[in-house]
């Protein structure tokens, strides 16, 4: 199968201080369900003037609110890595893909889209970076698309091969059960999307939070960083409980 290479014009990675004043959350796949985060930061009672909350990625498509997922990052508060469903717009709009193979991974939504309109979306798309590293030490953690097999000191170096970058992005051999990791010596803990699971998984230093919540019985999972606070919600759910009117932070 055809995937597009990973191009982009910010920094690898991308180092945040850990935080001092607030709360750390990661947020799976969104995919387009932006009412369940919605009800999720609610529920988190999430203070934008202290709390930051990280994405692993795949903001978009499957979902029915695309870019109101790709208006979050926008917010001073939202710190999101690229996802491979959005290095696949940017190859369309960059000319390199095309519109029918997005089309096939749920990238229809885009099809009332004018082109302009969407490589504006690609050229924000390229700011992200592939791996988010918050704090030093033995409070850090990773934040990044789908897999990754190294150390924090392979990450920090930010010269990836063009195969590391594919299970940055595309990988799926760790949550598959492809893939021994002997528990990953030298690698933080590490919040990773991508592959959907029934219920979060952690493998060596990874943990797995994408719960499919743009699928019949997917819900969106929300947890606080470095703790094992979790929350989850199906978009059903969110909208029956008036998260539609809900403004975001």
């Amino acid at each position: 199968m055809h995937t597009p290479s990973a191009i982009s014009a910010a920094p690898v990675v991308q180092h945040h201080p850990a935080n001092a004043q607030g709360r750390d959350y990661v947020v799976g796949d969104l995919h387009g369900c932006v009412d369940a985060l919605r009800y999720l930061l609610r529920e988190i009672a999430f203070d934008p003037a202290r709390d930051r909350l990280f994405s692993v990625g795949d903001l978009v498509d499957r979902g029915t609110q695309s870019e109101e997922a790709l208006a979050l990052l926008d917010k001073p508060w939202f710190h999101a890595v690229l996802g491979n469903h959005e290095d696949t717009l940017c190859a369309v709009a960059e000319g390199r893909l095309k519109r029918q193979w997005w089309y096939g991974i749920g990238g229809e939504w885009a099809a009332a889209v004018p082109e302009e309109r969407l490589r504006q979306h690609a050229r924000r798309l390229r700011t992200l970076p592939l791996v988010r590293v918050v704090g030093s030490g033995a409070t850090r953690f990773n934040v990044l698309h789908a897999e990754f097999f190294g150390t924090d000191a392979q990450l920090d170096a930010e010269h990836f091969s063009d195969e590391q970058r594919h299970q940055l992005l595309w990988g799926r051999a760790l949550a598959t059960g492809n893939r021994d990791t002997h528990g990953q010596p030298g690698l933080s803990l590490t919040y990773c999307g991508h592959t959907p699971m029934r219920e979060l998984q952690q493998i060596g230093a990874q943990v797995f939070i994408d719960t499919g919540a743009f699928g019949p019985g997917g819900k969106l999972t929300v947890v606080e960083a470095r703790k094992p606070h979790r929350w989850s919600v199906s978009v059903e759910a969110a909208r029956a409980d008036g998260a539609a009117a809900l403004a975001l932070p």
